[in-house]
């Protein structure tokens, strides 16, 4: 299972606006709510549910939003890049910039969890995270992921 089954182009944000935990995960989670055809509002409260049981801001700059949801028929994944950072409760107590947003069906913890470890792992990568830190667009964006998802 690779990145780029689940993320499609129209779910990567190269220039985040929010400011605050809560806002990250409500941009994020708009695009990906309208490719899977269900309410951002529904998405929002299942990643922030998730949140509240730890933060999924696992340090070195980077968020995983995630969660599980019934009635969605296959994995997505959004991407968004705060030039800024924010203050995401990550575990070093850094800023946050990058960000992978992942929501799968609720009956997939096996895929859920070979996802989050398969990110997580390319993120370990600084080269690629420096790439999509100075990316500018979301086409650029797409394709470093692409050449990651692809090499690892």
């Amino acid at each position: 299972m690779r990145i780029l089954d689940g993320l499609q182009p129209e779910a990567i944000l190269p220039d985040l606006k929010s400011q605050t935990k809560e806002e990250v995960i409500a941009e994020l989670s708009a695009p990906v709510a309208q490719l899977a055809k269900i309410e951002p509002a529904t998405l929002v409260r299942v990643l922030l549910e998730r949140e509240r049981l730890g933060s999924t801001g696992i340090g070195g700059g980077i968020g995983i939003p995630h969660g599980k949801l019934a009635n969605l028929d296959r994995l997505m994944i959004g991407f968004g890049l705060s030039r800024k950072g924010v203050d995401f409760e990550s575990l070093d107590g850094a800023p946050t910039r990058l960000f992978f947003l992942l929501i799968t069906p609720e009956n997939a913890t096996g895929l859920h969890l070979k996802l989050l470890a398969r990110i997580s792992r390319i993120l370990k990568n600084e080269p690629f995270k420096e790439r999509l830190l100075q990316a500018a667009e979301r086409k650029q964006i797409y394709a470093i992921i692409k050449e990651e998802d692809e090499d690892f």
